[in-house]
């Protein structure tokens, strides 16, 4: 006798959306082996209210099905969500993965942020970082990394039998693909890493993480590579990669920054850990825009 779940046991796919930036979270699991994909922690910004509401349902299904979780995988550092995967690992002592190129990223930040680009917090937040065709074992789940940038340098996507968990390369057809415009950001990327997943069979689901749907339409988790390919309203099978970088940069210049763009990268480069104040206050920071002759008058000291 073993305990081990036979690889004939069907892959279970759990998603969880946090309604409140429209991020799909997933616990995948097959018999009592399980990985968790983006969890996210909630943010109230206007009081500065953290909560694991929405994480913690995550653990109950976890507890509920008598998982075991191998590891937390995130498919890049989340500039619209504060990221629960520290809060996760406290809870399951499962490493943390994100793609290599994370380091690109956080030396960009940290200098926003202040940090020095060695500090221990940057070095140590992910327990293991992911390259392209790496393999990730967890019991009998086995999970294949894809190299997926564009819309950062540190975009992966992973491939556990015919699903694909695809971060924000991909939105539901209605809605398109994911901006470019982030430090590092390529458009020629993306369309490059599109262009590999809908070479995947038609029937290979797409799971999303985030959907804006439009009034009358409820929240989709998930496409398949055929539909996708047809109908994807910015990059279809058919585009031209001169038209999706022009139709891609066009939208891009009109779009705000996300409104959780510097409390949400400043935990998420950290591994989804918050600032270590010394204290039981803890402070993120806000770097200010601000021309050179304004600042000047404004930081002047009374006269």
């Amino acid at each position: 006798m073993t305990d081990q779940a036979p690889l004939t046991q069907p892959l279970l796919v759990q998603p969880f959306l946090h309604a409140g930036s429209g991020t799909w979270s997933y616990v995948v699991s097959r018999g009592h082996d399980a990985v968790v994909i983006d969890p996210v922690l909630d943010y109230d910004a206007p009081s500065g209210r953290i909560g694991t509401d929405t994480a913690g349902r995550l653990l109950q299904h976890v507890a509920d099905h008598g998982l075991r979780v191998h590891h937390i995988l995130e498919t890049h550092a989340h500039a619209d969500h504060l990221s629960a995967a520290a809060f996760l690992r406290t809870h399951t002592a499962a490493p943390i993965g994100i793609g290599s190129h994370i380091r690109s990223v956080q030396s960009h930040f940290a200098g926003v942020f202040q940090m020095a680009v060695d500090d221990p917090a940057l070095a140590d937040a992910f327990d293991r970082t992911l390259r392209d065709g790496d393999s990730i074992d967890a019991g009998d789940l086995h999970v294949t990394v894809l190299s997926t940038p564009g819309h950062t340098p540190d975009g992966v996507s992973y491939r556990i039998d015919g699903n694909v968990f695809v971060g924000d390369t991909l939105f539901a057809p209605d809605i398109g693909t994911a901006r470019c415009d982030f430090p590092g950001g390529s458009v020629e990327q993306l369309y490059a890493s599109i262009q590999r997943l809908h070479a995947l069979p038609d029937g290979t689901v797409l799971w999303l993480c985030h959907d804006y749907p439009p009034q009358g339409r409820e929240a989709r988790a998930s496409v398949p590579v055929g539909e996708s390919r047809r109908d994807n309203r910015m990059l279809r099978g058919d585009t031209s990669l001169a038209d999706f970088c022009a139709a891609r940069r066009s939208r891009d210049a009109g779009l705000p920054a996300p409104a959780l763009l510097y409390p949400s990268l400043q935990v998420n480069i950290r591994g989804g850990r918050l600032p270590d104040t010394g204290s039981d206050r803890i402070y993120l920071r806000t770097p200010l825009l601000v021309d050179a002759d304004v600042a000047a008058r404004l930081t002047a000291g009374p006269r």
